[in-house]
């Protein structure tokens, strides 16, 4: 069932599964999924993605913490840290992107979960894809590719690790 990587998930992996394709009560099984690869340690997340996803007040944010919670690693160790700068800078260093593009970035959890990818020589998974003449946002795999992170979406990665929902 495993091919060995350990994927670490964007929260778009959770949002949009909750809102579209796997509805908590359509598809309960990849939930479950979820949990078991969580708790096999083949999927993790970082403390920043939790607390983006207990924003949202819903069917999702309850199922976080109870279900998921052993799976967010903190992202404050030395090495993460480092990281988090050197993607920052690269970032801020690229003419590409907008202004406010590198803000929201520089805001949000996607810069420390490439960084926590980084230093543990995990498989980034995400919605977002490489995308090299975009300006008005700073892509997931963009920031990958420059640091030669593996991303994928959650379809490649079940696959990857031979899940199957019957």
């Amino acid at each position: 069932m495993t091919n060995g990587r350990i994927y670490a998930l964007d929260a778009n992996v959770f949002i949009e599964a909750a809102r579209r394709y796997y509805a908590f009560d359509l598809v309960p099984i990849f939930w479950q999924t979820l949990e078991n690869l969580a708790q096999n340690n083949h999927v993790k997340s970082i403390d920043r993605i939790q607390t983006e996803l207990l924003r949202g007040h819903d069917e999702l944010s309850r199922w976080v913490t109870p279900h998921f919670g052993n799976a967010f690693e903190s992202t404050n160790e030395p090495q993460i840290l480092q990281q988090y700068g050197n993607v920052m800078n690269w970032v801020q260093s690229q003419d590409q992107f907008l202004d406010y593009a590198k803000s929201d970035f520089a805001a949000g959890a996607d810069g420390w979960l490439i960084a926590y990818a980084i230093v543990n020589n995990y498989v980034v998974v995400t919605h977002e894809v490489y995308n090299p003449t975009i300006k008005n946002k700073v892509p997931i795999p963009n920031v990958c590719r420059n640091f030669n992170v593996q991303n994928v979406d959650t379809f490649e990665m079940l696959r990857a690790l031979s899940i199957r929902f019957n």
